[in-house]
């Protein structure tokens, strides 16, 4: 007969702390997200982190109802799974002089992976593109693009964009007025019974 094993305690608060064990696996059920099971605990601290990144371990542990060092190890964990990817400071592009938002539709050969591959390692190269897409239907890439103002976008297509590897031909539209940017990711897929 095995001995039984008895629940692990929980560990002392700090002083001013008042302590709250981790709920037991079953009271928390895991919805799994891309193979990284994820439970309301954790749900809530990425809801939380993308509202507001800075707030201190004690503010995250009391916004989502555990006690600071469950938080914090759940935290780690989920950096160290790569769900969250790092932390930085949202920008006011316009206050910094980056006035124009491009998208720019890039056509190439898409039978030469050889090129393609090229071509991706160039624009991942460029700080002027945020974002790159490998898209469907017309064109292969879709890049958002910054840069001050409509001569400079102009310098850099001739300078920069037309001369890299496979490109054959842009289609640009420009942002006209954003409505959203810079949303925090929709996190109700997970949450258990959605």
């Amino acid at each position: 007969m095995k001995p039984s094993r008895e629940p692990a305690l929980p560990k002392p608060a700090k002083s001013g702390e008042t302590s709250r064990p981790e709920p037991a696996a079953a009271a928390t059920a895991a919805v799994p997200a891309a193979g990284v099971a994820l439970d309301r605990y954790d749900v809530a601290i990425l809801d939380a982190l993308q509202r507001d990144a800075r707030q201190s371990n004690a503010d995250l542990s009391a916004a989502i109802g555990l006690s600071a060092a469950p938080t914090w190890r759940r935290v780690r964990r989920l950096e160290e799974l790569g769900v969250i990817t790092g932390y930085r400071a949202e920008i006011d592009r316009r206050k910094i002089g980056l006035g124009v938002l491009a998208f720019v539709r890039v056509d190439t050969d898409r039978d030469n992976a050889e090129a393609t591959r090229a071509l991706e390692d160039a624009i991942r190269q460029l700080p002027e593109v945020i974002a790159c897409h490998y898209i469907s239907g017309a064109g292969t890439f879709e890049l958002q693009v910054l840069v001050t103002d409509l001569d400079a976008y102009s310098r850099w297509t001739m300078d920069t964009l037309f001369r890299l590897p496979n490109v054959k031909d842009l289609h640009t539209s420009f942002s006209l007025g954003e409505i959203k940017a810079g949303a925090a990711l929709p996190l109700g897929h997970l949450r258990p019974g959605a």
